[in-house]
């Protein structure tokens, strides 16, 4: 019977331990842990953008300049991207880069052209008339002449008539010198009026042989060469989309693509309504590019907008900044997708937890969990995206619990002096 008891004894304290180790174990995987670390801590903003140049020049579709004749019949229309060298193409200086479509505008020459001939007609009529008019104009002139000499002679001859009859030839004379006179001043005025028409019939073919001109001036530029030597970058419209072969380009904005200067590069990125306040011009950056992942660059920040954009698949406001490379890789290329982090500040020897193990009350005071069972008060410093400092409350080494624990009510608090500090802030 005392052998049954002693066995029986010891099967139930294998069982209770057993039990026990169970228990504890059950805590340890419910509760996990992390050590309160002491290193560089860094306050950061972090955002992907993409390499743009700091520099470049344009490549312009042509631009319609009226002429001297103060021509207004070239019509501002869009312009078809017909064909473009594909992107990343090298080009030399006046090397091929795109060509526009004709259509529009040969059927406004063609318009011209024809216009071009019906004012040349016209005019060639106007000189035409005119020459027949004038000449008749002459063969009077010259006929009243005769006129004039004949009324001279029967006056000479009338000398020895009756008074009567010689008055009659002094005022046959005068009326054949008031005719005279009339049709020289008449003839006057009339090369005067025929000398405007022609002159504004020859302004009207010399606009309309303007237009030509300028439209076969126009059209001699849809052919588009390069500015100067480089890499041939797409233009993007203002909604972010690529004109390529089959875009439009509008006359006020004739850019068709982009020559940049590879040898200063900066990354555009777009910071949150919230965070762009700690962004600062000069402060330092690095950057990753995502198509060179083992490669690192630093740079700073060069400009912040002072004006937010609401972005697609965004509800804040988000505000562009800029900052340029500290070095040149030839390597790199405009669009590329960069990941970029901005320091803010920096902390040496700093004491700092996940975010996530801070826990507060009703009361708002922060305090921790650790793992000798103490509800622990801690006096927070500033956050980045995964930690947050720790002024006061904990040292170096510490086991922190990540999540609250299975059981807080058995947890004894501690630090209530650092409360009042707290408050104050």
């Amino acid at each position: 019977m005392k052998r049954i008891l002693i066995i029986t004894g010891i099967v139930l304290a294998f069982v209770a331990l057993f039990a026990f180790n169970k228990m504890t174990t059950r805590n340890e995987e419910t509760n996990t842990y992390v050590k309160v670390k002491k290193d560089v801590f860094e306050i950061s903003v972090s955002a992907s953008g993409e390499l743009i140049a700091e520099k470049s020049i344009d490549i312009k579709g042509p631009e319609i300049v009226s002429s001297a004749q103060g021509n207004r019949g070239m019509r501002f229309m869009d312009l078809k991207i017909q064909d473009l060298v594909p992107e990343g193409t090298l080009v030399r200086q006046g090397e091929y880069i795109a060509q526009l479509d004709r259509s529009s505008y040969s059927n406004s020459l063609k318009d011209a052209m024809d216009a071009l001939k019906t004012e040349q007609a016209n005019l060639e009529m106007k000189i035409l008339d005119t020459a027949v008019a004038l000449s008749g104009l002459r063969d009077d002139i010259k006929n009243q002449h005769y006129v004039v000499e004949e009324a001279q002679i029967t006056l000479a001859q009338s000398k020895f008539e009756p008074p009567a009859t010689i008055r009659q030839a002094e005022i046959a004379l005068d009326k054949a010198k008031r005719a005279l006179e009339q049709k020289n001043k008449g003839y006057s005025l009339k090369i005067q009026q025929n000398l405007a028409d022609i002159g504004k019939q020859k302004r009207a073919k010399d606009k309309a042989q303007s237009l030509v001109d300028d439209l076969q001036d126009f059209l001699s530029k849809f052919t588009v060469l390069a500015p100067t030597s480089g890499m041939v970058i797409y233009k993007k419209d203002f909604s972010g989309t690529k004109r390529k072969t089959g875009s439009s380009v509008n006359p006020f904005d004739r850019i068709i693509a982009t020559l940049p200067d590879l040898s200063s590069m900066l990354s555009k990125i777009y910071v949150n309504e919230i965070e762009v306040s700690k962004v600062k011009p000069g402060q330092k950056v690095t950057l990753a590019v995502d198509a060179f992942p083992s490669k690192s660059y630093a740079g700073k920040v060069i400009s912040i907008a002072n004006i937010g954009e609401t972005l697609p698949n965004s509800d804040s406001k988000m505000f562009e900044v800029q900052f340029r490379l500290d070095v040149s890789d030839p390597a790199l290329r405009p669009s590329m997708t960069t990941t970029n982090k901005i320091i803010i500040s920096t902390y040496n020897d700093a004491l700092f937890i996940p975010t996530e193990c801070v826990q507060t009350g009703s009361d708002s005071i922060p305090f921790v969990y650790l793992k000798n069972k103490t509800r622990q008060v801690v006096v927070l410093g500033e956050a980045n995206d995964k930690n947050v400092l720790i002024k006061k409350g904990l040292e170096p080494g510490i086991m922190v619990c990540v999540t609250t624990p299975a059981d807080p009510q058995g947890y004894k608090l501690r630090g209530q002096e650092l409360i009042p500090e707290i408050k104050k802030h």
